[in-house]
């Protein structure tokens, strides 16, 4: 049966014929300078620590840091963010402020190894607390202001330690503006800041918690964001591009692609998003189960995050991308 044209772009199957005209008319492309490696640093382990909720993930010793670093660098990965796993925890997380602390050596580390690589270094206190939340614990919550004088400490040292970009993600209030005070009072003008703007207590990030060996017990409901909340979602990440954030983040991502995609509408800043824990756990799962091709779904989450509005993602995933593309 011959079914009428009626208006000349009727057939969109012209330029979906073949492979090459599929990629030639793209809108949407993967380059490995979007992605950035979360890197896991353990104190006290002489060889690296499956994480056994995330397959293909490990909490590393020291000592391997620099091979690290240089390996992501030769596959095209240009940007790595630091966690550490401490040892030497307190009520405050002092040792994120101190010379010779994990937070410091691993920054140095990483500089040393490939100084052409961007060294971010994630800046909160969950991994170097006794109790596990992201800063000073007063009357059972966490007390804003006194973290954030905290936290200028933390990214002064920081700073001082040599690292190319900050990335505060205690979605305490105010963090920015202490933050770029500080930094800019110590003669850090040149540091970039790269805000967990729109960070939600989201359930995604149950596997984050083996992966940095967490004694947290309770809730971040206090501080992180609902995870039903769109206009509180803009109104956070739009409240630190007013207190001087260089970059806006989105945190975790496939439930979040509309919130990535209304924040890239009001906002001309770079933004990233964070492929979670949970979210690469799933992928795991389902790819082991024999039910998903695990490089396809892989490459579509990615271009997901891109079309919504990411410059940047950070992900588990980024060794295999730079195999994949």
């Amino acid at each position: 049966m011959q079914i009428p044209l009626t208006t000349p772009d009727f057939r969109f199957r012209r330029l979906r014929k073949t492979a090459a005209l599929r990629e030639l008319v793209r809108e949407t492309h993967l380059r490995m300078s979007d992605f950035i490696l979360p890197i896991f640093i353990e104190e006290g382990i002489t060889k690296p620590v499956p994480i056994k909720s995330m397959p293909d993930v490990y909490r590393y010793p020291e000592d391997q840091l620099a091979e690290i670093v240089k390996r992501a660098w030769s596959k095209g990965i240009k940007a790595v963010i630091l966690f550490g796993v401490s040892t030497h925890k307190d009520d405050e997380g002092s040792d994120t402020w101190c010379e010779h602390g994990l937070l410091a050596r691993m920054i140095r580390t990483a500089k040393q190894a490939q100084p052409e690589m961007l060294v971010i270094s994630d800046n909160c206190f969950c991994e170097y607390t006794d109790h596990g939340h992201c800063g000073v614990v007063a009357h059972d919550d966490v007390d804003n202001d006194q973290t954030l004088m905290n936290l200028q400490k933390q990214v002064v040292l920081a700073a001082q330690a040599g690292v190319d970009m900050i990335a505060p993600s205690g979605m305490m209030d105010g963090m920015i503006s202490a933050i770029r005070e500080a930094l800019d009072a110590a003669g850090f003008t040149h540091i970039p800041v790269m805000s967990y703007s729109t960070k939600f207590a989201s359930a995604f990030y149950g596997p984050f918690r083996d992966a940095v060996d967490s004694s947290f017990k309770g809730t971040r409901n206090t501080y992180q964001m609902d995870p039903a909340n769109a206009r509180e979602a803009l109104a956070e990440s739009m409240q630190d591009e007013a207190e001087g954030a260089d970059i806006l983040m989105v945190k975790p991502g496939i439930a979040y692609l509309d919130v990535l995609a209304h924040i890239r509408a009001n906002s001309a800043r770079p933004l990233a998003v964070y492929h979670v824990s949970g979210e690469y756990a799933m992928i795991k799962a389902g790819a082991a189960a024999g039910v998903i091709d695990e490089k396809a779904i892989v490459l579509e989450t990615m271009t997901a995050f891109k079309r919504a509005g990411a410059d940047l993602i950070i992900t588990y995933y980024a060794e295999k991308l730079a195999d994949w593309l």
